[in-house]
């Protein structure tokens, strides 16, 4: 749930009615590959119900389980090189996807909103390598800009869920 604080935390009411307005609901069969290792992403997901699992070439090994609220793709949104691990349904899931084309397309008209969704992503990748390496005196602890706005942050996602629900 840790990283869609931070980008919801960042993003407006208006910026979270846009992206369910252009993004979709998605039901994933437990075992369906969302993402996989090499070839490139053309969509960007958050999970809404369920768990995915992230493994890599020999699929043996489950590097990380991901439950509601995390963000899958992101890394080769960034960077746009090709995702150097294979994201698949552990169980039946929800996710809520926008397509890659989109959202680059809203990021490069709409300055307000690449600024905000850039910072979120940055932030929460920051946390994420500060995480991996062990420099967090307290890694459950939230980034205090992130505490600042954690309540609008769980109501954006409470709402874009609602949202996708409704449509």
């Amino acid at each position: 749930m840790r990283k869609i604080l931070y980008i919801f935390g960042q993003l407006t009411d208006n910026d979270v009615t846009w992206l369910a307005r252009f993004g979709r609901r998605l039901r994933v069969p437990a075992g369906a590959v969302l993402i996989e290792q090499g070839v490139p992403v053309e969509t960007l997901y958050i999970v809404l119900q369920g768990e995915l699992q992230v493994t890599q070439r020999d699929a043996t090994r489950v590097i990380a389980r991901l439950s509601a609220g995390e963000v899958v793709g992101e890394m080769s949104f960034i960077d746009a090189r090709p995702p150097s691990a294979t994201v698949s349904a552990a169980t039946d899931s929800v996710v809520y996807a926008i397509s890659k084309a989109r959202l680059q397309h809203e990021l490069e008209t709409n300055a307000p909103f690449a600024a905000r969704f850039y910072k979120a992503v940055a932030t929460f990748l920051s946390d994420r390598v500060r995480q991996t390496l062990g420099s967090e005196p307290n890694p459950d602890e939230l980034d205090a800009n992130v505490l600042d706005n954690l309540d609008r942050a769980g109501a954006r996602f409470d709402s874009l869920g609602r949202q996708l629900l409704d449509a």
